[in-house]
């Protein structure tokens, strides 16, 4: 499959810029003409296995992907299912959830910025240091544990994090890596599908607890929160992906296709052998085929 059909089907969910952002703009639904979700994503783990094995061979790069979502939006189905095809030394999973107190005797980036992947590797988190604009910012309670200085808590502290992020994130794209940011835009009708389908299937209970109804209870607060995140912090360097999410196979295509076309812009390559690495295998090659003689 040529890399201009991953870029086709990626393209519409891209938001580089986020002034003028609104994700009630945005579909949760995939759109009546979508594509072979399942026959795509099969194309695209094998596009994606190809190109891990030379970011991994280069050893150059590295790649960050960021997911972020409600509460049974698909973060998982979608890392497992996108990432199956993928060798597992080349990548690095990490779920951040609430901060321990060893994370918390640190500044808000440490706990995630300590897990940027190598060179050579992808590294996907599964929520990242955009909690402490979201979660934090719906319940501003969670801030008296975070040990800072009174004083600094201040009506700036939401737009000071945002700055942050920001110049962490381009530190990390001039020094080499890709970022994409996966929104996993799902309803608050499918949500509640999804919630009475945990309940019904036993396997999937142990998903379920009675907090994910709290924070459904804030569902609006939470859009307002997204909503400023990706406004704020949406750029050419660092782009967030509003993957729409309400069709799991759909969402994980969109999420497969958007990493292709962004890795294929990297132009990467297995290392060149020179002169020297060349005479040691021609070496190589006769001391085998001498022994084989033997």
């Amino acid at each position: 499959m040529h890399t201009r059909s991953f870029k086709a089907l990626a393209k519409p969910y891209i938001v580089t810029r986020g002034k003028g952002f609104r994700l009630r703009r945005r579909p949760t639904k995939a759109p009546h003409a979508a594509h072979d979700a399942k026959k795509f994503l099969k194309k695209g783990v094998k596009a994606l296995s190809a190109m891990q094995e030379k970011l991994y061979a280069q050893d150059r790069w590295g790649v960050l992907l960021i997911f972020q979502a409600m509460d049974a939006a698909g973060k998982d189905s979608a890392i497992e299912h996108v990432m199956s095809g993928v060798d597992p030394t080349g990548c690095q999973v990490y779920s951040f959830k609430a901060p321990s107190s060893e994370e918390l005797d640190h500044d808000f980036l440490w706990r995630t910025s300590k897990s940027v992947p190598e060179r050579g590797r992808i590294g996907i988190f599964n929520r990242s240091y955009y909690e402490e604009t979201l979660i934090v910012r719906v319940h501003p309670e969670i801030l008296a544990h975070q040990k800072l200085p009174a004083k600094l808590i201040t009506k700036r502290i939401w737009q000071e994090r945002f700055e942050d992020i920001n110049a962490f994130e381009r530190y990390l794209a001039r020094q080499g890596f890709l970022i994409l940011k996966f929104f996993l835009h799902v309803s608050r009708k499918e949500q509640r599908n999804r919630f009475l389908a945990r309940l019904d299937r036993p396997e999937k209970n142990w998903k379920f607890a009675l907090g994910d109804l709290a924070e459904r209870s804030c569902w609006n607060a939470y859009m307002q929160a997204y909503d400023e995140a990706i406004r704020q912090t949406a750029t050419p360097h660092a782009p967030w992906v509003i993957v729409p999410a309400d069709d799991k196979k759909y969402a994980r295509a969109v999420v497969a296709a958007t990493i292709i076309d962004a890795m294929s812009r990297l132009k990467l390559t297995f290392p060149e052998v020179d002169a020297k690495q060349r005479a040691e295998l021609r070496r190589a090659r006769r001391i085998l085929e001498a022994e084989g003689r033997r």
